[in-house]
C-alpha cells in the first residue's frame, strides 16, 4: 500500500511538471498568436472605423458603409478567410475601443506617427499623401512650389497648407474648402492652391470636367496603415501579407484607380 501510494505521489508530481513545462514552452507564441487564432475561430475580424470621412471611410447615398480604407479592411479580411464586422465610433473613441478590446484593429487613415509607433503597432502603410500645387489646365509657368511666388493662392485659412503657400510667398486669398478654391482658380480670380494630394484626386475623381491639374507635389509625404494593439504580432503578419499579395496581383491598384484615379500606395 505504501509503495502504491509513493507511485500515486509521483504521478501526481510528473503530471504537474509535464503541464508547467507545456504551458511555459507555448506562451513565448501564444500572447502574438492569441488574437489572431480567436480571429479564425470567431470567423470574423472587428474593426473600428468613423464611417464619416469620405472618400475614406462613409455612408453612400443607399446607406452602406464604403470607402477606399473599408474596401481594402475588407479584402485583407476576405484573404485572411474571415469576415469584415465594422464597428462605427468617434475619432477618439477609436482609439480606447483599441485599447479595450472593442474591436482588433482600426481602418481609418491613421497617420503612422512616432508618438503612435511607441503605444500600437501598424500594418505596412497602404498609402500616401503629399502636398501639391494645383493650378489651371494651361497653366505652363507653375511647375514648382517656388513658381507660386507673387501668386495668389486660395486657401483654408486654419490649414497648414495655408503656410506652406505664404512660405512660398503665394499672397493668400481665404476661402472655406477645396472646392472653392478650384471654382476661384478655374474662374481665373485666383492662380494656385496649395492642399493635400489624396484630396486633390479625389475631387478630380469626382469631378471629370474640371479645369486644374497637379502642377508640382511636395518630396515628403505622410503615410497611412491599419492600426493594431502591441503584441497581435500574428494578425499583423498576416494582414501585411493580404495587403503585399492584393498589390502583387494588382486588386489594390484595382481599388485605388476606383477611388483617384491612380495608384497611390507607397512608393519606396
Amino acid at each position: 500500500m505504501k509503495k502504491w501510494r509513493i507511485f500515486i505521489a509521483l504521478i501526481a508530481m510528473l503530471s504537474l511538471v509535464l503541464t508547467a513545462c507545456s504551458s511555459g514552452g507555448s506562451n513565448s507564441g501564444s500572447d502574438e498568436e492569441a488574437l489572431y487564432n480567436k480571429v479564425k475561430e470567431d470567423g470574423k475580424i472587428l474593426i473600428g472605423t468613423e464611417g464619416t470621412y469620405p472618400p475614406f471611410t462613409f455612408h453612400d447615398d443607399s446607406g452602406k458603409l464604403t470607402g477606399f480604407d473599408v474596401e481594402l479592411a475588407r479584402e485583407v479580411a476576405k484573404r485572411l478567410g474571415v469576415k469584415a464586422e465594422f464597428q462605427e465610433t468617434q475619432w477618439d473613441a477609436m482609439f480606447e475601443g483599441l485599447n479595450s478590446k472593442r474591436f482588433d484593429m482600426i481602418a481609418n487613415q491613421v497617420g503612422v506617427r512616432e508618438d503612435r509607433q511607441k503605444k500600437y503597432d501598424f500594418s505596412t502603410p497602404y498609402i500616401e499623401s503629399s502636398a501639391v500645387v494645383v493650378a489651371k489646365k494651361d497653366n505652363k509657368n507653375v511647375k514648382s512650389f517656388e513658381d507660386i511666388k507673387g501668386l495668389k493662392s486660395a486657401q483654408s485659412l486654419t490649414s497648414n497648407y495655408r503656410d506652406i503657400a505664404e512660405k512660398n510667398g503665394a499672397e493668400i486669398q481665404g476661402v472655406e474648402g477645396l472646392s472653392q478654391s478650384i471654382e476661384l482658380i478655374e474662374q481665373g480670380r485666383v492662380d494656385v492652391t496649395v492642399n493635400d494630394k489624396i484630396s486633390v484626386l479625389d475631387y478630380l475623381n469626382k469631378k471629370k470636367g474640371a479645369n486644374v491639374k497637379i502642377v508640382a507635389e511636395a518630396a515628403e509625404a505622410s503615410e497611412s496603415a491599419f492600426m493594431f494593439r502591441k503584441g497581435d504580432n500574428k494578425l499583423v503578419k498576416e494582414v501585411n501579407k493580404a495587403l503585399e499579395d492584393m498589390k502583387e496581383d494588382g486588386t489594390y491598384k484595382k481599388i485605388s484607380e476606383k477611388w483617384f484615379g491612380e495608384d497611390v500606395s507607397p512608393k519606396h
